[in-house]
Formats: structure tokens, C-alpha cells, sequence
């Protein structure tokens, strides 16, 4: 078993934000000591017959495993906003994770959600809700953010205590807050699941 503690940051990024934010998460992870982020996204599907991806993206993170998600010892899952909901993609890799389920393999570890979206009021806290949702399911303990982070006070774009969020309207990239909270919540999920490894 490794020492080190490994934070799976599993997204699914259509135009590049979300994949940013789990880039500032990665970076927040990596300033806990012992502790290593390990990026994975899932592929686009068809609306008209289910297509075949390639082994390994052209670009961006590798796909994730069902290995990569049981081995982990925390999850940070992000998404775009789709109509208030998470994209179908990063659902349809959800709805596979069954066996890990039956096994209870993913009870007991903290995760976390992060979401961008278009528009100020474009869904993102019910967003972050329902990717919340399969890993309560999961018996994951669920992490937020906490008023105590002083960017979560004061941002006027992206920014919630329910997770990291992103307003891509302009879109001119992730505000200084908004990475400030990813930041956060990377260093959270690595010290709380730092922690809890300890202690078993």
C-alpha cells in the first residue's frame, strides 16, 4: 500500500474551464505533504449509438478506471453545468460504478464537487447537489467549503460552500477567487483523507 496519499480528480470538461479548475484543485492537493492528485476525465458519448473512444485521449488527462476510482483515498468530482445538472458523460461513467458499490469499496473517503457554468445563475449549486447524490449513495463523506475561506466571502463571480464553481461569461479564464477555492478544497479532500488514512 503507498504512503502517499492519493486525491482523484475526475471531471469532464467540454470548452477547457472545467478541466482549469481541476488543474487549481491538483495544485492544492499537491501543497499538503505526502499527499499526489491524479487527473482523470471520462469520454464524450453518442446520441445516436453508443461510439467507441480511444484507449487514450489525444489530449488532456487519461480516462478513468473503476481501479482508479477504488484505489483512491479521496474524490474530487467536477462538471460542467448542464440545465442545473452534471453533464450526461460524466453521469453515464456514475452510473457504471455499481460493483464498487456492491463492495462498499469508496464508503468512508471524503469527496468534494466542482462545477462551471455560463451564466451567474446557470444551475450551479444544483449541479454541485447532484454530483453529491451517487457518492452519498457511496457512503463518501461529503466535503464543502467553509465560510472560513476568506475568498468564499468576498468573490463575485464563481464560489459556493457546497464546492468550487466557476461563471465562465466572459470567459476570460477563473477569477483570482474562484482559484483561491479550488485551491482550498484540493488542500481540504488531501488533508481530510490524510488524515482519516492515519487513523485506520
Amino acid at each position: 500500500m503507498s504512503n502517499m496519499t492519493n486525491i482523484l480528480i475526475l471531471y469532464f470538461s467540454r470548452h477547457g474551464s472545467t478541466a482549469e479548475m481541476a488543474n487549481h484543485i491538483a495544485r492544492g492537493v499537491a501543497s499538503v505533504d505526502g499527499a499526489e492528485a491524479i487527473l482523470r476525465t471520462v469520454p464524450e458519448i453518442s446520441a445516436i449509438c453508443e461510439k467507441t473512444a480511444p484507449s487514450i485521449p489525444q489530449e488532456g488527462a487519461v480516462y478513468v478506471s473503476l481501479e482508479d476510482l477504488k484505489n483512491c483515498d479521496g474524490l474530487a468530482l467536477g462538471s460542467p453545468t448542464h440545465f442545473g445538472n452534471m453533464a450526461s458523460p460524466l453521469k453515464y461513467f456514475l452510473d457504471s460504478t455499481t460493483p464498487l458499490w456492491i463492495s462498499g469499496a469508496l464508503v468512508g473517503k471524503p469527496a468534494g464537487v466542482f462545477t462551471s457554468t455560463g451564466s451567474m445563475h446557470g444551475g450551479q449549486e444544483t449541479t454541485l447537489l447532484s454530483m453529491m447524490l451517487p457518492l452519498l449513495h457511496h457512503g463518501m463523506m461529503i466535503l464543502g467549503l467553509p465560510y472560513s475561506e476568506h475568498a468564499l466571502r468576498e468573490t463575485t463571480t464563481g464560489g459556493s460552500p457546497y464546492g468550487a464553481s466557476h461563471v465562465a461569461m466572459d470567459d476570460g479564464g477563473l477569477s483570482e477567487d474562484e482559484k483561491a477555492l479550488c485551491r482550498a478544497l484540493g488542500a481540504r479532500l488531501a488533508t481530510t483523507a490524510s488524515q482519516l488514512k492515519a487513523n485506520r
